[in-house]
Order: C-alpha cells, then sequence, then structure tokens
C-alpha cells in the first residue's frame, strides 16, 4: 500500500510541474523549464524509495551494463549492410513499378481503351 501511495507522490509531483509551467506562462522560459525538471527530479526521487521503482532502476541499469556487452559492427560492416538495404529497395520499387505497370496494360486492353 505505501508504494502505490509513493507512486501516486511521484504522480503527483509530475503533474504539479507541468502545471507550474502553465502557471509560470508569462515567466521566463528557464523557470518554466525548471519547473517541469523540478517536478520530475523529485517524482524520480519518490518512485525510486518504492518497491516498483527499486525494480525499474535495477532494469534499467542491468540494461545499460546489457548494452554495454553488445559486439556493435564496424563502420564498415554498417556502410556495406546498409548498401545492400538501398540497392534492394531500388530494385524491389523496380519490379513493383514493373509488375504495376504491366497489370495496368492488361487491364487496359482488357477494357478496350488499348494505349
Amino acid at each position: 500500500m505505501a508504494d502505490k501511495i509513493k507512486l501516486l507522490v511521484a504522480f503527483l509531483l509530475v503533474v504539479a510541474g507541468v502545471a507550474g509551467f502553465y502557471y509560470l506562462h508569462d515567466s521566463a522560459a528557464v523557470l518554466k523549464l525548471a519547473s517541469v525538471l523540478a517536478g520530475l527530479v523529485l517524482a524520480t526521487g519518490v518512485a525510486w524509495t518504492s518497491e516498483p521503482g527499486k525494480r525499474f532502476f535495477a532494469f534499467a541499469k542491468d540494461s545499460v551494463a546489457e548494452a554495454k556487452r553488445v559486439v556493435w559492427p564496424t563502420r564498415k560492416e554498417t556502410l556495406q549492410t546498409t548498401g545492400v538495404v538501398i540497392l534492394f529497395t531500388i530494385i524491389m520499387a523496380l519490379f513493383l513499378w514493373a509488375v504495376d505497370a504491366s497489370l495496368m496494360m492488361v487491364v487496359n486492353k482488357l477494357m478496350g481503351r488499348g494505349e
């Protein structure tokens, strides 16, 4: 029950930050931005103390660690793969254009509109 209350308070802090943004509509942009950021920072702090928040932040930490273990392709591999995708896209576009044009020609012949 306490976790639900903490998450509700976190949500209300975000809402308060956004409400502050609109309340300060005549103020400088920095103050409006500070209002939203303060709401988000405070909400993050409150959410962090709840059990679901702790699980979420642990998941996020594990996700970052997992992303660091990924073997990313080299620049050469990326460019080659991109080239193959672009070439395939062009070939497929030409093929579909040819099929469309030939079907349109067949339909026009069948309808007696010979061009």
